[in-house]
């Protein structure tokens, strides 16, 4: 699936210059035993080639000036996009009064009473919600006077695809940083979701136009041909874009999450470089990856080339994971940040900080501890930072505690490791902390907040005003929102030290 927009009214090519359909190339065999042949689902890699198809399959754009209304609701107003499978359209929701973006099938390829991949696919979109993938608003099937059609409708993006700004010219390593975050992030999602994408490539990554702090901001879209992670590909072809699998897939084994790592390595070398890694024709480029590794650019930070060398490894038990990707994405960032400052690199001691704490909380820290209480169903969730030998203050709070849990004796026992008590007045330790005489609490569970070097920032503690057992999820969703947090903490530290420079 795409999601579309265009600031300045140019297309987006719905079908990206290296999208794929069946290969135009006798069917090879893959090599070292693989048993399905080498074609590719999607389209042509010629461009030319593709648009002569569908314009001589469907028209790109209504034949009447009399506007196509969907639903009595979509009103479409032009082409964003065009393939052999769909039309990508800007429309006017009159419902709702907004902007969206509609896809409509050609009845040859998704017949509306089919039980058609294009509605696997609105089904995956359906499960996603992240800030870096496409959101899908409806799905449906028209009865209009163009007969039976089945739609859906996405989010407009305003802007273009990366392929399209690559064509002005290659990015910068931060720029290509902050693009490899955003869909390592989306990609993340997908997979603790339970899908696969197998299809990561710079014409189905939208590169927003409107205005931000950050330099680029990126969803990932389409997921026609998504699976289910762990699920055999049982088709007769490869799905995917050649010039974008993953060794494993051009062996002809099945996709795995590692496989939307590769693809992205390839993803943020071409956006550094300007050119494709693999270029060449659909066989070429395919088999390319099986004898070499890609070529990292000249002159990027080394932690940077690094990165890209573990992403795009053979084996794909050699390759780094989404979240450690996502992690070390931004501490290049931070790196880089603190290179483009008056005076050079980093200096190896902390600075003296500008104003404030060294530690603070932040919008963040309160938006965390209200997931926190409703992923754990606990009482009251406070983080605090400090050692607790020498006294913490409370950062942020997030539900009902009638007092705050400094000197509580688990904090110091939760420097080392979570510490999970079922019934605080079973615990001749805590059963005189005034949390448990008068505020009522039973249950207690905490821990750490550590760094990266194992220093210890503070604690995150929940409390519960019944005795529990801290179940698995429970005990997953504390230490997730602490590494949130210490996340947090580590990257305002970082803007800190970097303005400390100025002064």
């Amino acid at each position: 699936m795409r999601a579309y927009g265009s600031h300045d009214g140019a297309p987006c090519d719905g079908a990206g210059e290296e999208d794929a359909v069946t290969a135009e190339v006798p069917p090879l065999r893959r090599p070292r035993g693989a048993a399905r042949a080498l074609g590719f689902r999607r389209r042509s890699a010629d461009p030319a080639v593709q648009a002569a198809d569908v314009r001589a399959s469907e028209p790109l754009a209504p034949a009447t000036t009399a506007p196509i209304v969907l639903a009595g609701r979509y009103e479409l107003r032009r082409v964003l996009g065009s393939g052999g499978e769909a039309n990508v359209y800007a429309a006017h929701d009159g419902l709702l009064g907004r902007e969206v973006a509609v896809k409509v099938f050609h009845s040859r390829v998704a017949p509306p009473d089919a039980g058609s991949l294009e509605r696997v696919e609105a089904r995956v979109s359906a499960s996603l919600n992240h800030y870096a993938l496409t959101t899908l608003l409806d799905a449906g099937i028209d009865e209009g006077p163009e007969g039976r059609q089945l739609y859906l409708v996405m989010e407009y993006v305003p802007g273009e695809a990366l392929n399209e700004r690559l064509r002005r010219g290659p990015m910068t390593p931060a720029d290509a940083c902050w693009l490899g975050f955003d869909i390592a992030e989306g990609l993340d999602h997908m997979h603790q979701v339970g899908f696969l994408h197998r299809d990561v490539k710079p014409s189905n990554i939208l590169i927003s136009g409107l205005r931000s702090a950050r330099p680029v901001v990126a969803k990932l879209t389409d997921f026609g041909i998504a699976a289910r992670v762990g699920e055999p590909d049982l088709s007769e072809f490869t799905t995917g874009t050649a010039a974008y699998l993953s060794p494993e897939q051009v062996e002809g084994l099945d996709a795995e999450p590692a496989s939307d790592v590769y693809s992205l390595g390839l993803v943020m070398i071409e956006a550094i470089t300007g050119r494709v890694v693999f270029p060449g024709s659909v066989t070429r480029s395919a088999f390319a990856r099986l004898d070499r590794d890609p070529e990292i650019p000249e002159g990027i930070p080394p932690r940077l080339a690094d990165l890209l060398r573990r992403m795009t490894a053979r084996r794909p038990a050699d390759r780094v994971g989404l979240y450690d990707l996502a992690v070390e994405l931004q501490q290049i960032l931070v790196d880089m940040l603190l290179e483009l400052r008056p005076g050079g690199a980093a200096p190896a001691a902390e600075p003296p900080v500008v104003d404030g704490p060294p530690q603070q909380a932040s919008a963040a820290f309160d938006a965390a501890l209200r997931l926190l209480l409703g992923a754990s169903g606990a009482t009251a969730a406070i983080a605090l930072l400090g050692d607790p030998a020498a006294g913490q203050t409370v950062a942020a709070r997030a539900g009902a505690a009638t007092a705050s849990p400094e000197g509580l004796p688990v904090l110091r026992a939760a420097r080392s490791g979570a510490v999970l008590v079922e019934d605080a007045w079973q615990d001749r330790d805590l059963r005189a902390h005034p949390l448990v005489l008068g505020g009522g609490v039973r249950a207690v569970a905490a821990v750490p907040l550590q760094n990266a070097d194992r220093t210890v920032a503070g604690s995150l503690v929940l409390l519960d005003r019944a005795p529990r057992a801290w179940d698995d999820a429970a005990r997953a969703a504390l230490e997730d929102t602490a590494a949130l947090l210490v996340a947090d903490l580590g990257l305002r530290r970082a803007v800190r030290r970097a303005l400390s420079l100025d002064d």
